[in-house]
């Protein structure tokens, strides 16, 4: 906008650092949408190609003219050793690369072509087909590759269990909710598209009995939470097999209800990728024609996730609308744009109509406040969440102005009552960590439930900071406690949804930071060195998605913009601007700058479930490195371009 763009700058020594900023700020302005909104790519893997197409050959609508413009797109995805990864720089991930192979071959490409037998090594070398995970196998059977018996048993019964009971469906995650009940529908009726011989992928498997059922996994007695749930996972089989199933009827007509309530008003169901590909499996499963309202809206949801670009279309797991337009509307406050601004005015105006004022999923376990809340995407009303919520409270606290008071001060309250009893925060329940949960066969995406994590406590403690709260509260006070206890040996905090314990320790030392915490604590000053010991001799700081896997590569991975905002914002919470390694780090960021005030970030540093699906947020290169600068200058820091 011009008014940054004429604005005088300050010094000569303070030259490069706003012309950094600036050139940053119009960056940012010019992707600003007229309605009101930022929002950026969201990039994953390869298996929102693959399990798109595969889809589409359940439906049998393999005829779909967009399909070989998905396949162009996969193909290119293809590794070196033949797979496809999870992330740039990752291993071949089996899963994805039988689901990726089986979506080629169906699409036509010759199995002994050069790129399908490099592809099928890599299967077979990571261990056969039979090997992938839950949610693949449902693909696997329902093209007749495999048996039902060889997937989890999901009972829709779990519908009607009541909350009392350990394990009920507002025990689990709300994303496992929108996953396991559609598939709990195929799972009873276990819906077959027969393919023809040549299609199939038996070549993929290294022991194809073994891949059709999930008898001789046990022997003897259960001698851990895992066998006891696999035996009780043998006994649910059994009992699908008998003719008495009294409660079948009235649980399928119950998640059938649940799953059709929980599309409206939504961009889909729980507007992510998985789900909304499901729903449309039961939709067929269950026989509604193809131009039922319900059927062709779910059709368009997903086709809104595409990007076309010359001769391929890639496809976004969601949308992160809200996402984006929080944290830029926050790094614009701390460049110091007034909150009578336009963009201020308008980006206030579209997040206001966002809140969410309707009690949905979250309200079973926290029933006794007001509705309120952000989601993540354009439209997902039921599932609103605490980072959204706390990271919008900030932005309107900083430039929402009195329009915005009556929603913030609902969105506090919402905070607050949303608080775990062990202190934290966890992103869409009020709930408390059921470890044994993890161990059930349909949980191996790592997250079955959703229990606090320091990176969302700690963004919800920088908003109450930012509106008046400080260490003397007592969700404050119980929160701090939290994150001591969950503090690691090395001094960092995990990043359950950004790129690891980096993003984990930057969020947590500016949370303690901003609601008046004494910095010069052992705790804190044990994470601090811990940030120090992993920067760069640059100055940059880099974490490869490998560190989910590997804990000693804590810290370690390849030089990205974002990270080393958020080592050299952590940092200054601790130690301030002038602190050398602080220094350093806005250094690298100006240097590294690219012409059009953007920044060039190949690496993927969020995360959707650990050591299964990451993203790259294509907003993140841009409003956190501006973040870091606008901090840096607003608190005394100098530097200057080399």
């Amino acid at each position: 906008m011009p008014d940054f763009a004429t604005r005088s700058l300050a010094s000569p020594e303070t030259h490069s650092l706003d012309e950094s900023l600036l050139a940053a700020v119009n960056c940012l302005l010019g992707q600003h949408k007229p309605q009101g909104y930022w929002v950026g790519e969201l990039q994953g893997d390869s298996i929102l190609e693959s399990e798109y197409i595969l889809m589409k050959f359940i439906l049998e609508e393999e005829n779909d003219p967009d399909l070989p413009l998905i396949a162009n797109y996969l193909r290119r995805l293809q590794q070196a050793d033949g797979g496809w990864n999870m992330f740039p720089g990752g291993n071949s991930d089996l899963s994805g690369t039988v689901k990726a192979y089986f979506a080629l071959k169906l699409m036509g490409d010759d199995p002994e072509s050069p790129h399908m037998r490099a592809a099928r090594n890599v299967c077979r070398e990571l261990g056969g087909a039979e090997q992938c995970n839950s949610f693949s196998k449902f693909f696997l059977a329902a093209l007749g590759q495999i048996s039902y018996n060889a997937c989890p048993n999901i009972p829709p019964e779990i519908v009607l269990l009541p909350k009392w009971i350990y394990f009920n469906l507002y025990a689990v995650s709300a994303w496992s909710r929108t996953m396991i009940l559609p598939l709990a529908i195929v799972s009873a009726h276990r819906p077959v598209r027969k393919l023809s011989a040549k299609q199939g992928i038996g070549e993929l498997f290294n022991k194809p009995a073994a891949a059709n059922s999930s008898a001789g996994r046990l022997r003897g007695l259960p001698k851990s939470w895992r066998e006891m749930f696999l035996l009780l996972d043998l006994s649910l089989k059994r009992y699908q097999k008998t003719a008495v199933t009294p409660l079948r009827p009235k649980a399928l007509r119950e998640a059938e209800k649940w799953l059709v309530e929980h599309l409206q008003g939504s961009d889909g169901l729980g507007a992510i990728f998985p789900p909304m590909v499901y729903i449309l499996i039961v939709f067929k499963t269950l026989r509604y024609p193809s131009d039922h309202p319900l059927v062709q809206k779910a059709q368009r949801d997903l086709k809104d996730l595409f990007i076309r670009q010359n001769d391929t279309i890639r496809i976004q797991p969601c949308w992160s609308a809200v996402w984006d337009t929080g944290i830029a509307l926050n790094a614009l406050a701390e460049f110091g744009i007034a909150p009578d601004h336009p963009i201020a005015s308008k980006t206030t105006e579209w997040l206001l109509a966002k809140e969410c004022r309707t009690a949905c999923d979250w309200s079973k376990n926290c029933p006794d406040v007001e509705p309120s809340g952000w989601f993540f995407e354009f439209a997902n009303p039921h599932y609103p969440d605490v980072d959204d919520t706390a990271m919008v409270a900030m932005a309107l606290r900083r430039l929402g102005g009195k329009p915005a008071q009556a929603a913030l001060n609902r969105g506090l309250n919402w905070l607050l009552a949303m608080q775990n009893d062990d202190g934290g925060w966890a992103a869409f329940d009020r709930t408390r960590n059921r470890p044994i949960l993890e161990h059930v066969p349909f949980a191996d995406h790592n997250a079955i439930q959703d229990p606090s994590c320091p990176d969302i406590a700690a963004r919800v403690l920088e908003c109450l900071g930012h509106n008046g709260f400080d260490y003397r509260h007592p969700a404050v006070m119980k929160a701090v406690r939290f994150l001591r206890e969950t503090q690691e040996a090395e001094g960092c905090w995990f990043g359950r949804w950004g790129v690891n314990y980096i993003y984990g320790t930057w969020q947590v030392l500016t949370g303690l930071r901003l609601v008046g915490e004494r910095m010069d604590q052992r705790f804190i000053r044990h994470a601090a060195d811990w940030l120090r010991s992993c920067q760069k001799a640059d100055g940059s700081w880099g974490e490869s998605c490998q560190s989910y896997d590997n804990p000693k590569l804590k810290g370690q991975g390849p030089s990205t913009a974002s990270q080393t905002a958020w080592g050299a914002m952590g940092l200054m919470a601790v130690d301030g601007p002038h602190d050398p390694a602080v220094k350093n780090a806005i250094q690298w960021l100006m240097d590294h700058q690219t012409p059009t005030g953007d920044w060039e970030e190949p690496w993927f540093t969020g995360t959707g479930f650990p050591r299964v699906f990451y993203l790259k947020y294509h907003l993140y290169r841009l409003y956190f490195p501006l973040m870091a600068i606008a901090r840096f200058r607003r608190l005394g820091g100098n530097a200057r371009r080399r």
